[in-house]
């Protein structure tokens, strides 16, 4: 089924929704063919600005003709949601994608039909600016032409990576999914040492600014790879060398091993207490 002739539900209209909405859009596919449900009214509202797009405030009216339903709630209000959708979803032969965190493939399977293909996967905020990335699994029941389409409309608000494994969609959390945190983190701690050196914060805050876009900027478009550009900008005896130096002594490499160890970890938590809920 080519993209531009499938209908696309999403379940909820906040600002993930409306920011794939936004690719999709850009990319071609008509207004015609999309669908949101929500509750709130101002976001339904928002979104009539993007296109002539069918807004709902029921759920299963929403579904009644998709090929494909995309979840993008809250995972509390998860398991209401699914049970609003299942009937029509079932009907249709429907693809759900859920961008929900922490909910498993066994509780989507649980709440829409051991049948349904479903497809869960990590987004993360740069994906508002049509600079994400997006980690994809899939069950067994999702097909070639399915599992094509959930590739197209991730990739309109950036990069995707299919993983083989389910658990590695909590690693996934701990890298990308948390990583715009790990980077403002820096760049706020870049921004205050700057500032006890004597720069005026607005002064700090833009050059920290620069220097990361424009260090995101090398790493994405070269060829060359990371430890090679750190090694290129590090002159022996130089500035940098004394700074990486400090970096390596007080143990950066291993903070940062500890941290994302302890998304993950929380990740998989999420994910397993939602499973207990349903037993």
């Amino acid at each position: 089924m080519p993209l531009n002739t499938a209908v696309i539900t999403f379940i909820g209209a906040g600002n993930m929704a409306s920011s794939i909405i936004g690719g999709l859009l850009e990319s071609g596919h008509p207004a015609s063919a999309l669908r949101a449900a929500d509750p709130s009214r101002e976001n339904l509202e928002k979104l009539g600005k993007l296109g002539a797009i069918g807004t709902f405030q029921d759920n299963a009216a929403a579904c009644a003709d998709a090929d494909v339903v995309i979840l993008a709630v809250k995972p509390q209000v998860m398991d209401a949601a699914m049970a609003s959708i299942a009937a029509p979803v079932a009907a249709r032969g429907a693809l759900v994608i859920s961008i929900a965190a922490g909910t498993t493939i066994a509780t989507m399977e649980a709440g829409l039909g051991a049948a349904t293909a479903v497809v869960r996967c990590m987004p993360n905020t740069p994906a508002l600016l049509g600079v994400g990335a997006t980690a994809l699994f899939a069950n067994s029941n999702v097909s070639s032409v399915q599992r094509d389409l959930a590739s197209t409309i991730l990739g309109a608000v950036g990069m995707i990576e299919w993983v083989p494994e389910e658990s590695q969609l909590d690693a996934i959390t701990a890298l990308s999914g948390s990583g715009p945190a790990y980077f403002f983190l820096f760049m706020e701690a870049m921004v205050n040492a700057g500032c006890a050196m004597g720069l005026s914060r607005e002064c700090a805050v833009a050059m920290t600014k620069q220097t990361a876009l424009g260090a995101a900027r090398m790493a994405t478009e070269s060829d060359v790879d990371l430890t090679e550009l750190r090694r290129r900008v590090t002159s022996p005896g130089g500035t940098t060398e004394h700074a990486v130096q400090c970096f390596e002594h007080e143990g950066l490499r291993d903070l940062v091993a500890h941290a994302m160890a302890a998304a993950q970890q929380r990740a998989a938590e999420m994910g397993a207490g939602q499973e207990s809920r349903e037993t």
